[in-house]
């Protein structure tokens, strides 16, 4: 009777194992091969010219540039460009988000310019601010339930239930790490701004932009510079000073599209305590914010387990030794 329970365990873990093993060669391969979507977004258009500081159109440089940065973009063959406008037209903030979500975007950017009354110039990236977080977080609940009705929901959400617990605890996370992302790439975007083409430092903030709080994706507003600026203003309308302008974009865009592919082949899965018994655990959540295991920061749900891989945290609730 003993032996036939240690055959048992054997089996159990060399199927464990196969598994496992299946899945990181899977998740390598898909991540190898996965074509990374980009959504740009040209502020204004049509009817709305934006701001016409100096003479200039906002409207017109914004989608000059978002062109130019989607041609460099293309060369890479894994990277996938989408437009919100491609021509003078007018978008609303809404639909402009809602292209990205439903084309299941990996990133948004958005490009203006700016104005004031003052002199001032420089270029600045934005980020949504937390005031945005909440709201942001219900569009992308309403926007999931939506996508779940979509035929590959599942390999994109993995079962993804709005009524769950485990999924909105899942979602919290998900809008957490997608505002690190998206500091990630502002930095990258504002580095290159004020390193690579020393333009005037406004810095990576936060704000409550409309039009990243509809996005449930990373996603960053890039303010060019100040077209009330006349200096600056004929920079960002020169062909020159637009292509300069995009090239660093893209470059950061890429850069950061390489460091994510890099964080997630390295990703592994870790077998616990595999010599005495096997534990099969639900994971309900991840990002790279350490969070206390308390039962008020998971609805309620106890005995939650955190677990460190590759700069992620992982949260597991429930253990069982049966299938």
């Amino acid at each position: 009777m003993q032996s036939q329970q240690n055959y048992k365990k054997i089996i159990k873990r060399k199927i464990l194992v196969l598994l496992l093993f299946i899945c990181v060669c899977q998740s390598v391969s898909t991540h190898a091969q996965k074509e990374y979507v980009v959504v740009l977004d040209a502020g204004h258009g049509g009817h709305d010219p934006g701001n016409l500081g100096s003479g200039y159109r906002e409207k017109s440089i914004a989608l000059k540039v978002v062109l130019k940065v989607g041609e460099k973009l293309k060369r890479y063959k894994d990277v996938k460009v989408l437009y919100t406008r491609k021509k003078d037209v007018f978008v609303d903030l809404w639909k402009r988000g809602d292209i990205a979500n439903h084309a299941k975007a990996d990133l948004f950017v958005s490009i203006h310019c700016d104005s004031h009354t003052s002199n001032a110039y420089g270029a600045g990236t934005f980020v949504l601010g937390l005031r945005g977080n909440k709201k942001n977080l219900e569009i992308a609940k309403r926007e999931n339930a939506v996508i779940l009705l979509e035929d590959n929901y599942r390999d994109k959400y993995k079962g993804f239930d709005p009524n769950s617990a485990e999924s909105v605890i899942g979602l919290s996370l998900l809008q957490e790490e997608n505002l690190d992302k998206s500091l990630a790439i502002a930095s990258l975007i504002q580095n290159n701004f004020t390193f690579k083409l020393k333009r005037n430092n406004r810095k990576v903030k936060q704000d409550n932009f409309q039009v990243l709080r509809e996005t449930i994706m990373p996603s960053v507003l890039v303010e060019l510079g100040f077209l009330t600026n006349k200096k600056e203003g004929r920079f960002l309308n020169s062909k020159n000073g637009q292509l300069k302008m995009a090239n660093e974009i893209a470059n950061a865009i890429y850069n950061y599209i390489k460091n994510l592919k890099l964080n997630t082949i390295t990703e592994s899965n870790i077998i616990r305590n595999v010599n005495q018994t096997i534990d099969f655990k639900v994971q309900i959540a991840s990002g790279k914010n350490r969070i206390a295991t308390k039962s008020y920061n998971f609805k309620g749900l106890k005995d939650i387990e955190r677990v460190s891989i590759s700069r992620l945290y992982k949260y597991y609730y429930g253990a069982t030794a049966n299938y």
